[in-house]
């Protein structure tokens, strides 16, 4: 396999984008100032369903297969569902919430497909935050499993329940009556549908109180997708790296989904990404290592997307050996950075798959850089190069660009930003400049090749397996019981997950560590609940100006673990 310079690449990309390219570039304004756009996009979600049916395998669970075509025809049945008994129009959300069970890939399409906005509701939340969600987007209409429609139904909410899967459905509507071979064959509902028309909320965690919902287009969600099938055009024609089987393989490209559908990786990089390339999409409900490495033998997967947890356990599981795994030739990234060392190992557990990653976040539709193979092994700190329709800039304090190899905020423009966040201007406003840049709260660098390099972050975020946690929403949970003081929650190094949460507190003397926790995990979310808690013996240190002093809490309570 080649190495080429990140000048060739730059050429290569010239060739595609130039007039006439596959992947020609044309100026739009989709609110922030002109910005590179395809020309030749497909209008919508719904015409990348339309333009990509065959018989080919698409969908497959424990027991079902989907092809392209068959999948369009359930979800057709959905869509007239939508529209026609439930009333659902262009622009209305419809909720989506659940394990990754095909009906939740089937909703999705029928909602983005009749002029919805698709609401990808994170399935880990609690009672609240579930109810939260459905009031904040205000949804119409949830599609979901047995366990989140109990959660809804919990909240008081009092729209259109939509089940599937296994279980008690309750009173919703079975999604099981409704779809297969044997259903009357109906067309999608009719509805046009343009570029800049809202598409999807996908909610992100953020520093201070609720999830904040992040609102894509349809031009949005698209041109990621574009933008990354030119990236993977220009690798094989500089690198040789071909994510597809041979055709004398007698297989055909597929990926595992391992991830949720609810983080735009999921949604993005393997289910709506796999629909013009033809790839089936293997789901898995919740991760399991050896499971993941036998349907990785069964279905002949050749790629597989995940964050750092999912790809670490992945290795570890080919190193134990037993299974063929022969047909793997991608291990991407995402949602939080890879340690050197977790690289080395997926490069060493596979003989023929590379390792790969890259730098994006829900308000990018995943999509920002992306670096593979051998440059990512030379280079295991860095996120890669920008992408095609990707700006990138670091900046000081003053908001003016730093020279090259200089630490400063990360900020990024393109044809795939977010239009808002939904219900949220001010928030909206506060994370742009004045001249339509996305401050995104990274520290970071770009070094003499373009290539970004991301070092801290200023916003306080724990990124626990590509899952956004929120500082503030631990700390407003763990303040609320009545033993604590105060109380600062911050990221602790994690082999596994790469960040897990941990949290100081100043209490009374009557406060008990294992009370605590059992306390939080009536408040927050499993993910969101404390690993790790340090007690602290005063008030917690803050600066002169009142703040605490996060980090150093952080830094101490960390050295104790390791000398622990």
């Amino acid at each position: 396999m080649g190495h080429g310079t990140p000048a060739q690449r730059r050429a290569l990309i010239e060739q595609h984008i130039a007039p006439g390219g596959a992947w020609e570039l044309t100026e739009v304004d989709i609110g922030r100032g002109a910005v590179r756009a395809y020309a030749g996009a497909p209008r919508s979600i719904r015409q990348l369903y339309t333009d990509n049916l065959s018989d080919a395998t698409f969908i497959v669970d424990a027991t079902r297969r989907w092809t392209f075509a068959e999948a369009w025809a359930d979800a057709s049945r959905l869509g007239r569902l939508l529209v026609e008994d439930l009333g659902v129009q262009p622009g209305d959300r419809v909720a989506i919430s659940g394990r990754n069970h095909p009906e939740w890939m089937l909703a999705f399409c029928a909602a983005t497909s009749v002029g919805a906005i698709a609401v990808a509701m994170n399935s880990l939340w609690n009672d609240d935050e579930m109810a939260y969600g459905l009031d904040d987007s205000g949804a119409t209409v949830l599609f979901a499993d047995a366990e989140r429609l109990q959660s809804a139904a919990a909240s008081g909410w009092t729209g259109y329940m939509v089940g599937f899967g296994p279980g008690d459905l309750g009173g919703a509507i079975d999604v099981a009556s409704l779809l297969g071979p044997t259903a009357p064959a109906v067309d999608m509902p009719q509805v046009d549908i343009a570029p800049d028309d809202p598409a999807l909320i996908l909610y992100t965690s953020g520093s201070t109180g609720h999830p904040k919902g992040v609102l894509t287009t349809h031009r949005n969600v698209v041109s990621a997708l574009l933008t990354w099938e030119l990236e993977y055009t220009v690798l094989a024609e500089r690198d040789g790296v071909v994510l597809s089987p041979p055709e004398t393989a007698g297989y055909g490209p597929a990926i595992l989904l391992g991830i949720p559908l609810f983080h735009v990786l999921g949604l993005h990089g393997v289910y709506l990404a796999s629909l013009r390339s033809q790839r089936k999409v293997v789901t898995m409900l919740k991760w399991d290592p050896d499971l993941a490495v036998e349907l990785i033998e069964r279905e002949r997967i050749v790629t597989i997307t995940a964050p750092p947890a999912v790809t670490g356990d992945l290795a570890r599981a080919a190193a134990r050996g037993g299974r063929d795994l022969s047909s793997l030739v991608s291990v991407g990234g995402g949602g939080a950075a890879r340690t050197p060392d977790q690289v080395r190992q997926i490069d060493d557990a596979f003989d023929t798959a590379v390792p790969n990653t890259g730098w994006g976040m829900t308000e990018t539709s995943a999509i920002g850089t992306l670096i593979f193979g051998q440059d990512y092994l030379a280079h295991p700190l860095s996120s890669g190069p920008a992408l095609a329709v990707v700006d990138l800039r670091v900046v000081d304090d003053g908001g003016i660009e730093v020279p090259v190899g200089e630490r400063g905020e990360l900020q990024v423009r393109g044809v795939m930003m977010f239009r808002e966040y939904w219900n949220k201007p001010s928030a909206t406003a506060d994370a742009h400049t004045d001249d339509g840049w996305f401050r995104t709260g990274d520290v970071a660098l770009i070094d003499a090749d373009g290539h970004l390099h991301i070092v801290d972050r200023i916003k306080d975020l724990i990124i626990r397996g590509g899952e956004n946690i929120g500082c503030g929403t631990v700390e407003n949970a763990v303040d609320g019981h009545p033993e604590v003081i105060e109380a600062v929650a911050y990221a602790v190094p994690d082999e596994r997950l790469g960040e897990e949460v941990g949290i100081t507190v100043y209490g009374t003397a009557a406060l008990d560590v294992d009370d605590l926790l059992e306390f939080c995990r009536g408040r927050l979310a499993r993910h969101e609940v404390p690993r790790y808690v340090t007690v602290h013996d005063g008030p917690l240190p803050r600066t002169g100006s009142g703040k605490l002093l996060r980090r150093d809490l952080r830094d101490a309570a960390v050295a104790a673990m390791n000398h622990g």
